[in-house]
């Protein structure tokens, strides 16, 4: 049920990233092209966006679980440091630069455009490199490397769950 509800949940972003032309780098460099021909038409879009993960996590603040039986994981961190606001502007120059962010880019995958395949080989290197250099930073320090995301917890979480359910508790 679990990887049933993820694909619908997939397929309704997706769906909506297509729509609201986010996979468009043209549209989406039109937007960020504030001191030339500025398309605000994206602005409501995110703001949209902004409007339902608001109330969303205000519904999920209350519960200790999801709707299908497993785990709330609400995330906890409140600093903004370097790692942050590094991020951030690597994310923020990617998205000027290819007209890409990574939702969008692996829809558009779908439409074999070629740009997205370009963007998201870069993304996973990016993301190879950096696994690689946590892991050496958990080495060196002494400390285990942090899972990549809170996705692996979140799977293995549901699959435990599942097995409980099936076993009868």
């Amino acid at each position: 049920m679990y990887i049933l509800f993820s694909f619908i949940a997939g397929l309704v972003f997706g769906f909506g990233l297509i729509v609201s032309q986010m996979v468009s780098p043209v549209k989406v460099i039109g937007f960020l092209d504030v001191f030339g021909r500025w398309d605000p038409s994206l602005l409501l879009v995110m703001a949209a966006a902004v409007v339902i993960t608001t109330i969303g996590f205000a519904f999920a603040r209350k519960r200790t679980s999801t709707l299908l039986g497993t785990p709330m994981h609400m995330p906890t961190a409140r600093d903004i440091d370097r790692r942050l606001i590094g991020g951030s502007a690597v994310f923020g120059i990617g998205w000027g630069l290819a007209g890409f962010c990574p939702g969008p880019a692996l829809v558009a995958l779908g439409t074999g455009h070629v740009k997205a395949f370009i963007f998201v080989i870069a993304m996973l290197a990016g993301m190879g490199i950096f696994e690689l250099i946590e892991r050496r930073r958990g080495r060196v320090s002494g400390h285990a490397a942090p899972p990549l995301s809170m996705a692996h917890t979140h799977a293995a979480d549901a699959m435990h769950s599942h097995k409980r359910v099936r076993k009868g508790g």
